[in-house]
């Protein structure tokens, strides 16, 4: 082979790897499950190239058909997250210790997972009352401020079908479960920074979050405490504070 020919098989090769991980992170996006023409119309690449692509990423074990004929993201990607949520938590701690040491409440870390939100670091504030958050739990983001301020940066059509693929089910007589209530705090979050959630997911904790901007990942990181101490006076100082490490974070991060 010549070397103007292994250029070019490497460019190809390049290509295609590129193709295989946008169709991931697309199916990703849409809540891990699309057929073969919702992928060709989301990437823009013939059903052909898709086909090819799609039966390379079965093969190995990274799509898998269903009888619907649908495809949906593998049990192989599994273990990937896995580690690469591990080694977020790890880059995240020192700047989520930082929000501890300042606001004296518990920090998170959490990222979108299809249609779920997944905590994925947590720094406990030393007070003997704190609120703690198990690494690797899973909620819907519709009652949490990491959720909502994910969710405020995304186009208004994906929201509303991933509501409708989650529902809104309620967790306190605070969760909000009106489609339309729930638009109007993403467009206030949207406006302000930042999102609140206001024992929504549990009755007598107070949280609020903002985005990681220009992450590898849909991420938000939070302070949370009881009512009690997360007065309007502490949301007031957590906001600049949450946004400066946010954007440090991300400067980290890339």
């Amino acid at each position: 082979m010549t070397a103007a020919n292994e250029t070019k098989g490497r460019t190809g090769g390049v290509q295609s790897i590129e193709r295989a991980f946008g169709l991931l992170e697309t199916m990703a996006d849409e809540g891990g499950m699309m057929g073969l023409s919702q992928l060709a119309t989301a990437s823009g690449l013939p059903l052909p190239t898709i086909h090819r692509l799609v039966r390379t990423l079965v093969d190995l074990g990274y799509l898998r058909q269903e009888p619907s004929r649908q495809y949906v993201l593998g049990p192989k990607l599994i273990k990937l997250g896995e580690s690469s949520a591990h080694m977020l938590g790890l880059r995240a701690r020192p700047h989520l210790a930082r929000l501890v040491d300042e606001l004296g409440e518990s920090a998170n870390m959490a990222m979108l997972d299809g249609d779920q939100i997944v905590y994925v670091a947590q720094v406990p504030s030393r007070h003997s009352m704190r609120m703690f958050t198990e690494v690797g739990r899973r909620v819907l983001p519709h009652c949490t401020a990491v959720g909502k301020a994910l969710l405020a940066g995304m186009p208004p059509e994906r929201t509303r079908d991933l509501l409708q693929r989650n529902g809104m089910p309620r967790y306190t007589e605070h969760t909000i479960t009106d489609p339309e209530e729930f638009t109007r705090q993403l467009e206030t979050a949207a406006r302000n920074g930042y999102a609140i959630d206001d024992g929504e997911q549990e009755l007598g904790v107070r949280c609020v979050a903002v985005a990681v901007p220009q992450a590898p990942a849909h991420l938000a990181i939070s302070i949370s405490g009881p009512v009690g101490r997360m007065s309007e006076q502490l949301v007031d100082r957590a906001v600049p504070l949450l946004t400066e490490v946010s954007q440090a974070l991300s400067t980290d991060l890339r």
